[in-house]
């Protein structure tokens, strides 16, 4: 069981849209995209709900593009799993953390049900 190449590109561009200003912070684009159930552990080490993520305040998004060692595998017929590493700039300091996600597919595409960012130290 193996994810097609366009699943495996529309799901690296569904990843890269949430470090993309005019798509993360788009409450329309947001509700698209993350499932009723999303939640996520943020790389803080808080719990998000999917409607604090979608209510999140806009704000500048400093994350280098492509992301890094972007990888997706299936786990099931519709769910995926997509790790890579972010690298981000906060108050100027650059961070690094592995980043994962669970991908489900819905009639009309990919829906994140969950995600979790993990900061690599040093």
């Amino acid at each position: 069981m193996e994810l097609s190449r366009r699943d495996k590109e529309d799901l690296r561009l569904l990843e890269e849209g949430l470090w993309h200003e005019e798509t993360r912070f788009d409450p329309r684009w947001m509700d698209e995209v993350l499932a009723p159930d999303f939640f996520e552990f943020g790389r803080s080490g808080r719990v998000y709900t999917r409607q604090d993520t979608i209510d999140i305040e806009a704000q500048p998004i400093d994350a280098a593009l492509p992301l890094a060692d972007f990888c997706a595998r299936l786990l099931d017929t519709d769910i995926a799993h997509v790790t890579y590493v972010s690298a981000v700039t906060y108050d100027g300091v650059r961070e690094l953390a592995n980043r994962s996600s669970i991908w489900s597919r819905a009639g009309n595409g990919w829906r994140l049900r969950f995600h979790q960012g993990t900061v690599i130290p040093g």
